[in-house]
C-alpha cells in the first residue's frame, strides 16, 4: 500500500543512517563546487549560476547537469549550446544519451524512444509542458497512435529536453516509461540574437547530397519586457536502406498430404523478400514564439510550431513465398524429400510450387503537424497562478490517391531451394531455375493501391494555483486539466484484376526494369538474390487506375478498415511540497494524488456477410494515481532521491479501435479490441547523485515498475468473404508483469588537467533491465519477456571541448529485444544487439562563424533480427552511413 507516512518513515531512516557516512566521506575527499541548500531546490527549469565551463557541447552538459541536481523529481536533461545549435542533427539522437533511454533507427534515422525497458508507447511526449498531436505510419497500414514522431521536430528549434522518470501530481499522465518535455526556444530566454545554419546532408549509399538551412532570429525590447522569435528552416535526404527480411518462422506448413506429408512441430519460414527501400525526404518547418513580461510577476507566452514532412517511398523487392497455398488455381507449396532438421527447425529444403513476386511500393507520405500554444502566469507575492491552453493538429496522408502505397507486382511459380544454416547474420541461399530477371518469365498480378488517411487533433487546458508557506509544508498547489483527443483513420484498398495472369511483356518493356542497384548488400556474406526483376509503378497506375477504377464505391473491407476514436479526459490534482531536517539532512520533496476520469468512444463498422454495421463502442475508466518524491542534500555534493508513483499508459488507438484489416499479400489480418483497459503501473525509485564539480556528476539508480493489465496478444482464425481463412491478430488485458532494474552515469570536464588538456572529457552510462512476465500469446507461452525492453543497454562519449574546437565520438549499444510475440503457430522475432558508432567535429572559424562536420554509423553496422533461434533468418538492414558538414553564422 502507498502511504505517505511508511515512505517517510523509510526515507528519513535511510537518510539518517547514510547522512553522517555520505557527509563524512565527501569531506575526507573535498568537494570541488558548492551545492544549492535544500530550499533552494526547485522545478527542473531552474539553470544554476556556477557553470563555468566555456566550451560548448560541456556546456551543455554542465547545464543537463546542473538541472538534474536542482530538480524536485528524478530527471536527466539535455540542453542546447546555443539557439539553433543543439548538441546532435536529431532530437531522438540526443536522447540515446540520457540513462536509461534507448531508439529505434529505422532505415538509419532517429525516430521513436523508450526509457527503461518500455517502448514508445508507454512514453509521454509533450511540447513546452503540453500534450501534442501525433502522425502516424501511414506507409504501409501500420498505424499505432501514442507514439511521437521526433521527425517530426527540428532539433535546431529545440532548446532542452527533460525526460521525468519519477512524475509529481501536477504532471500530465499518460507514461509508464517517462514523461518527455521538448522545450521550443523563446525569447525572453535568447535575447538580441539571429542564427544562419547551412549544412548538407551525405548518405553513402544513395551518395548523394541535400541541403539542410536553418533561419533564426530572437529580438527584445530595451526593457526586456517583451520579445519575438521567429525561425524556418528547409531540411532534405535521401535514404537507401538494403533490405532482407522475413515475415517469420511457422509449423505445420507441410504436414498435409498435398504439401509433403512431413511431421508436426517443425518450423519453416514463410515469405520473405529481399528488397532495397528508398527515401526522398523534405521537411519544412516554422518557429515562433511571443513573451509580454510587463511586471516582474506577469508573463504571457505563445508558441507556434508548424512542420510539413514529406517522404517519397520507393521499393524495390522480390517476394517469396514458401508455402503459398496455390496461385490461380494451381498446387500448394509443397516440400521435397531429402529436407534437413536440426532441432525443430528446417535448415535446408527444395519446395516445389513456389510463388515469386516482383514487386513495387512506391507511396508520397505527407506529415503536416500544427500546434499553437499560450500560457499566462502570474506571481504575486507568495502565489502562483498559471493558465495553459493548447491546440495541435496532426494530419498524416497521401496527397493523392495516384501515390497512396501503389503496390504493383508480377509473378511467377517455380521451384525453390534455401539453405539457413549459415545463421541470421548471413543472407541465407535463395536459389531457383527460372531467371527471376527474365521478363517473359513472369504474369500479372493482382494490383493494389490503399490510400490511407489519418488526422488527429489534441485540445490541451489547464489551471494551475499554488501558495508558498513557511515550516514543513513549503507549497501547497492544485489544479485541473481538460483533454480531448480524436483520431480519425479512413483507409481504401483498390484491388484491380483487369489483367490478372496476363503476361507482364503484354504492358510493354516500359512495365519493368531491372533492379536499379547492382551492389544489394555488397557487405553481407551469403548466396541469396541479388539483381531481379521489378515493375514501374507509373505505368501500372497509367493501365489499371483509370477514373472508373477510381470512383468505384468503398467496400466493406475499406469500412472495416476505418475508424474514429475519441477521448475526453478531466483530471485534477493536489500537490504538497514539504521540507524539514533529518539531523543535519536538509529535505525536501512533495507529495500529491491525481484523479483522472477518461470519457472513450471507439467507432467503427462491423460487416457480417454483404451487411455493413456502424458501431460505437463507449468506455470510462476513473484512476487515482498517488506520488511521492523525496530529496535529501547528504552533503553539499551529494543528493540522494525516493521516489514512489501510480502511471498509467492508455492502449494504442488503433488496439481499441473496432476494426480489421486484412494483409493484401498474405492469410492474415489485424484488429482492434474497444473492452481494452489501461496499462497500469506501481513504481519506485532510488538514487544517489555526487556532484564533484561544475561539469562532473556520478549517479546510480535503482527502479522497480509492477504492471497490471498488461495488454498482449491474441490469435484468431476468422473467415473474411472472398479470402477464406485468414489469422487474425488482435490486443488483451493479459496479466501482469514486473520490471527492475538499475541504472549508473559518469560525465566529466577533465578540468583538472594542464592546458590544453583540460578540454578533455568524458559521458557514459549503462542501464540494466530485468523483466518477471508470463502471458501467452495464442496458445505460447512468454516468459520473462516484453516487447521492446532490452535487458542491457550503454553509451560511452568521449569529448574535447575547449577554445575553437570541439569534437565528439560516441558509441550506443543495446542488447537483443522482442519485437514480436509470435503466435500459437509463429516464432517470436528478436532485434539482435546493435551499436552505433557517431562523430562530430566543430571549429570555430570566427567569433561568429563555426563550421561543423557530423558522421553516424561510423562503422557500417547493419541491424538483424532472427525468430527465436539463430538459424532461422529474419532481417538484415543496411542504411549505411550518414555526413552532415555545414557552416553556421551568428549575428
Amino acid at each position: 500500500m502507498l502511504t505517505f507516512r511508511g515512505l517517510l518513515k523509510a526515507s528519513v531512516s535511510l537518510i539518517l543512517v547514510t547522512g553522517p557516512l555520505a557527509a563524512h566521506a565527501q569531506d575526507s575527499a573535498g568537494t570541488a563546487a558548492a551545492a544549492p541548500q535544500a530550499a533552494q531546490a526547485t522545478d527542473a527549469d531552474a539553470v544554476g549560476e556556477d557553470i563555468v565551463v566555456n566550451g560548448t557541447y560541456a556546456r551543455s552538459l554542465a547545464a543537463g547537469i546542473e538541472t538534474k541536481r536542482r530538480a524536485a523529481y528524478g530527471v536527466d536533461s539535455i540542453s542546447s549550446t546555443d539557439i539553433g545549435k543543439f548538441p546532435t542533427q536529431n532530437v531522438a539522437e540526443a536522447l540515446q544519451l540520457v540513462p536509461g533511454v534507448a531508439i529505434t533507427r529505422p532505415r538509419g534515422e532517429g525516430l521513436y524512444v523508450s526509457v527503461r525497458g518500455l517502448g514508445p508507447q508507454f512514453q509521454n511526449t509533450l511540447m513546452n509542458g503540453r500534450t501534442v498531436a501525433l502522425n502516424d505510419l501511414i506507409e504501409n497500414g501500420g498505424a499505432a497512435g501514442r507514439q511521437f514522431r521526433f521527425e517530426m521536430l527540428p532539433a535546431e528549434f529545440t532548446s532542452s529536453i527533460d525526460v521525468v522518470k519519477t512524475p509529481t501530481a501536477d504532471m500530465s499522465e499518460g507514461a509508464l516509461g517517462g514523461n518527455i518535455d521538448v522545450k521550443t526556444f523563446r525569447p525572453l530566454e535568447v535575447g538580441n540574437k539571429t542564427t544562419v545554419n547551412i549544412r548538407g546532408t551525405y548518405t553513402t549509399q544513395t551518395k548523394d547530397v541535400r541541403p539542410n538551412v536553418t533561419v533564426l532570429t530572437s529580438a527584445k525590447n530595451g526593457d526586456g519586457t517583451f520579445g519575438i522569435l521567429a525561425g524556418a528552416q528547409y531540411w532534405g535526404k535521401t535514404v537507401r536502406n538494403d533490405r532482407f527480411m522475413n515475415f517469420g518462422w511457422l509449423t505445420d506448413r507441410y504436414t498435409a498430404a498435398n504439401k509433403g506429408g512431413i511431421p508436426a512441430g517443425l518450423y519453416s519460414p514463410t515469405r520473405t523478400r529481399p528488397t532495397v527501400e528508398t527515401e526522398d525526404r523534405k521537411r519544412i518547418s516554422g518557429i515562433v514564439s511571443a513573451q509580454w513580461q510587463p511586471t516582474p510577476e506577469l508573463q504571457t507566452t505563445l508558441d507556434m510550431v508548424a512542420t510539413r514532412l514529406d517522404v517519397a517511398y520507393d521499393e524495390f523487392g522480390l517476394d517469396i513465398y514458401p508455402d503459398d497455398g496455390g496461385t490461380a488455381g494451381g498446387p500448394p507449396a509443397q516440400i521435397q524429400p531429402g529436407y534437413t532438421v536440426v532441432g525443430d527447425t528446417i535448415t535446408k529444403a527444395t519446395i516445389n510450387n513456389v510463388r515469386f513476386m516482383g514487386t513495387r511500393e512506391y507511396s508520397l507520405n505527407r506529415h503536416d503537424l500544427l500546434t499553437v500554444g499560450l500560457k499566462q502566469t502570474w506571481n504575486p507575492d507568495r502565489w502562483h497562478v498559471a493558465a495553459n491552453v493548447n491546440w495541435s493538429a496532426a494530419h498524416s496522408y497521401h496527397p493523392d490517391y495516384r501515390t497512396g502505397t501503389v503496390r504493383s507486382r508480377a509473378y511467377f511459380v517455380a521451384p525453390l531451394t534455401y539453405d539457413a544454416s549459415a545463421g541470421y547474420q548471413s543472407v541465407p541461399t535463395f536459389t531457383t531455375p527460372v531467371d527471376v530477371t527474365n521478363p517473359a518469365n513472369y504474369k500479372l498480378f493482382q494490383f493494389n493501391i490503399a490510400p490511407k488517411d489519418s488526422k488527429d487533433w489534441d485540445f490541451y487546458s489547464r489551471l494551475d494555483v499554488g501558495h508558498d508557506f513557511d515550516g514543513f509544508l513549503s507549497k501547497l498547489q492544485a489544479g485541473g486539466e481538460y483533454h480531448w483527443r480524436k483520431r480519425d483513420y479512413f483507409r481504401r484498398d483498390y484491388l484491380i484484376d483487369t489483367a490478372t495472369n496476363q503476361p507482364l511483356t503484354n504492358l510493354g518493356a516500359g512495365a519493368y526494369q531491372q533492379l536499379p542497384y547492382d551492389d544489394f548488400l555488397s557487405g553481407v556474406s551469403g548466396n541469396g538474390f541479388r539483381n531481379w526483376l521489378v515493375p514501374v509503378s507509373q505505368a501500372y497506375v497509367g493501365n489499371f487506375f483509370t477514373p472508373a477504377i477510381q470512383a468505384q464505391p468503398i467496400t466493406n473491407g475499406d469500412r472495416r478498415s476505418s475508424f474514429v476514436v475519441s477521448e475526453k479526459i478531466a483530471a485534477a490534482y493536489v500537490r504538497a511540497d514539504y521540507q524539514f531536517d533529518a539531523g543535519a539532512v536538509p529535505v525536501t520533496g512533495n507529495l500529491g494524488v491525481r484523479y483522472v476520469h477518461t470519457d472513450q468512444v471507439a467507432s467503427g463498422t462491423l460487416t457480417s456477410g454483404n451487411l455493413a454495421t456502424p458501431v460505437s463502442y463507449p468506455k470510462t475508466f476513473n484512476n487515482v494515481l498517488p506520488s511521492f518524491n523525496l530529496r535529501a542534500d547528504l552533503s553539499p555534493s551529494l543528493v540522494g532521491r525516493l521516489a514512489a508513483s501510480r502511471v498509467l499508459t492508455r492502449p494504442n488507438v488503433t488496439d481499441t479501435a473496432p476494426r480489421i484489416t486484412v494483409s493484401t499479400d498474405a492469410p492474415t489480418a489485424s484488429g482492434g479490441n474497444p473492452q481494452l483497459v489501461p496499462f497500469l503501473a506501481t513504481q519506485f525509485d532510488g538514487s544517489l547523485e555526487w556532484y564533484f564539480a561544475p561539469s562532473g556528476m556520478l549517479s546510480g539508480a535503482v527502479f522497480y515498475k509492477a504492471m497490471d493489465n498488461y495488454i498482449t496478444q491474441s490469435n484468431t482464425e476468422i473467415t473474411i468473404p472472398g479470402r477464406g481463412t485468414v489469422r487474425l491478430s488482435s490486443s488483451v488485458n493479459g496479466g501482469n508483469a514486473k520490471v527492475y532494474g538499475a541504472e549508473a552515469a559518469y560525465s566529466q570536464v577533465f578540468t583538472f588537467l594542464p592546458e590544453p588538456f583540460d578540454g578533455f572529457g568524458v559521458q557514459g552510462s549503462y542501464t540494466h533491465t530485468e523483466v518477471k512476465a508470463d502471458y501467452t500469446a495464442g496458445s505460447r507461452t512468454i516468459k520473462d519477456q516484453l516487447i521492446g525492453l532490452s535487458k542491457n543497454s550503454f553509451n560511452l562519449v568521449g569529448f574535447y571541448d575547449k577554445g575553437p574546437l570541439s569534437a565528439r565520438l560516441s558509441y550506443v549499444w543495446r542488447d537483443k529485444y522482442l519485437s514480436s510475440t509470435g503466435s500459437t503457430v509463429q516464432a517470436p522475432t528478436y532485434v539482435a544487439a546493435f551499436g552505433s558508432l557517431d562523430g562530430q567535429l566543430s571549429v570555430r572559424a570566427a567569433d561568429n562563424l563555426t563550421l561543423s562536420l557530423e558522421a553516424i554509423n561510423i562503422a557500417g553496422a547493419h541491424q538483424d533480427t532472427y525468430n527465436d533461434n539463430a538459424l532461422r533468418f529474419g532481417e538484415i538492414n543496411y542504411y549505411g552511413r550518414t555526413i552532415l558538414f555545414g557552416i553556421r553564422a551568428e549575428f
